[in-house]
């Protein structure tokens, strides 16, 4: 993908996270390999920006969320039907994994 001006780059990361199904999750950086930027500023627009949007369907690369949405994101998997690991604290990727532009 061609290289995106700073505000194409927001509006084409939130679009993606948009296309996420439910019960289904992501990671930053397959958002980033597809848009053409690093996971770290993926997580800067959905810190940002992402609050319209189904940011708990992006996960980090071990199925996890930040500390501070855990409980948020848990109980929206649990409406959604998201696969979680027995342990509940982390997304079970194997199971629920949706790649983007894909």
């Amino acid at each position: 993908m061609a290289r995106l001006d700073p505000e194409e780059l927001v509006e084409t990361v939130l679009t993606i996270v948009e296309s996420v199904p439910r019960g289904r999750v992501t990671t930053y950086g397959s958002i980033a390999d597809v848009v053409g930027t690093g996971p770290r500023q993926v997580g800067s627009i959905m810190a940002r920006h992402g609050g319209p949007v189904p940011w708990w369907r992006v996960v980090r690369a071990d199925g996890s969320l930040p500390p501070s949405h855990h409980e948020e994101a848990r109980q929206r998997y649990l409406e959604e039907g998201t696969p979680l690991r027995r342990s509940g604290a982390a997304v079970d990727l194997v199971a629920a994994y949706w790649q983007p532009g894909g």
